[in-house]
């Protein structure tokens, strides 16, 4: 592992980038890190210290944490798992603190990278930066660990349309999620509208939050937003099924927006009258998918971001590249959950969390 690096340094450092031109720099940034991984061929790290780094605490994150522990116990190296509870501010102070005590590569989700250049800069410029979940296309990271957000915001948009199609057909429709300004964020929502509304798909569009959209008999009423804070998330659940009482369909694009979604549904009595198209695998929205009044539920594979940013990471420090595609994205697909392979895909997760448990 990497020599302690000094706060002094790590200012003088960020000062320095900041000066560079972005796209030249992050250029420069790219090649350097190519050249320190060339360099291990020679001499690879005896004992690799890698890190990742989740946009937020959720169920989700806890599923990546079991793969990422998985694989250092599996290949050989020691793994941090840091979930900034604290937004944009927190997750920079993690990052900066993980680069200050010389770990050998970090795997992160950026909250807002456009706002995170000179820290995903510092983190490039001592380590070894690469994504996971959302991407930085323009970051100096090596490259991408997930699925393509769009497309999955697309599977479950055309969830939601033939579900609503086999029922009332049409109607309001509420859209929740964490932040909007992480790339995955936009991709997956700007995805989930051009399938419901049974567009030709296209990743560039995109439809303001702010904006009612009155399209192919549908309504979408809004956005709302929650900075990953639960109570704020459960709380604009409950005003928009006030405030729209005749609500036909919503989504939780993020994993605990679903879930309080299901919550929500129990608790206002509106199972069966206002439908859900879900995100991610909570447990209660698997139990209503079971149950039959969640119409399904898009999935990505946090375990397999995980275990594949430690395997990435831990051979990147061995000298090797060679599982890096030209363009820079190792794509793990999204799937779709319903009630017919529901209780085969838990039974799946549960097993991979134990395993992940059983490798502290």
């Amino acid at each position: 592992m990497k020599k302690v690096i000094s706060l002094v340094a790590l200012v003088s450092i960020g000062l320095g980038l900041a000066a560079a031109a972005p796209q030249d720099g992050t250029a420069k940034l790219v090649a350097a890190q190519k050249a320190r991984i060339e360099a291990y061929k020679a001499k690879p790290e005896a004992k690799p210290h890698v890190a990742f780094v989740s946009n937020g605490v959720a169920d989700f994150w806890t599923i990546a944490k079991a793969g990422a522990i998985a694989a250092g116990k599996q290949l050989g190296c020691d793994v941090t798992v840091e979930f900034p509870g604290g937004g944009l501010g927190d997750q920079k102070r993690m990052l900066e603190d993980l680069v200050i005590k010389g770990i050998d590569g970090i795997s992160v989700s950026p909250i807002d990278p456009a706002n995170q250049v000179e820290v995903m800069n510092l983190v490039a410029e001592k380590s070894i930066l690469i994504t996971n979940d959302s991407d930085a296309p323009k970051a100096p990271r090596l490259c991408y660990i997930g699925m393509d957000n769009y497309e999955a915001g697309l599977m479950c948009g055309k969830l939601a349309r033939e579900g609503t199609k086999n029922g009332a057909g049409g109607g309001k429709v509420a859209i929740f999620i964490g932040r909007l300004e992480q790339d995955n964020a936009k991709r997956r929502r700007q995805g989930f509208i051009d399938g419901l509304l049974g567009r030709t798909p296209d990743p560039t569009r995109y439809d303001e939050p702010a904006t009612v959209i009155n399209e192919a008999g549908y309504t979408i009423v809004g956005t709302w937003t929650d900075s990953f804070d639960r109570a704020k998330a459960k709380a604009n659940i409950e005003d928009v099924l006030i405030k729209h009482p005749d609500l036909a369909l919503m989504t939780g694009l993020f994993e605990y927006n679903s879930t309080l979604a299901v919550e929500v549904l129990r608790q206002t009595g509106k199972i069966g009258k206002v439908q859900l198209a879900a995100f991610d695998e909570g447990a209660d929205v698997i139990a209503g998918i079971k149950e039959g009044f969640v119409l399904g539920t898009v999935v990505q594979d946090p375990y397999g971001y995980g275990f594949e940013s430690v395997r990435v990471l831990l051979a990147f420090t061995k000298g090797d590249m060679s599982m890096v595609p030209e363009n820079g994205v190792i794509n793990i697909p999204a799937k779709v959950i319903k009630k017919d392979n529901a209780e085969a895909f838990w039974k799946d997760l549960k097993a991979k969390i134990k395993a992940g448990k059983d490798a502290k």
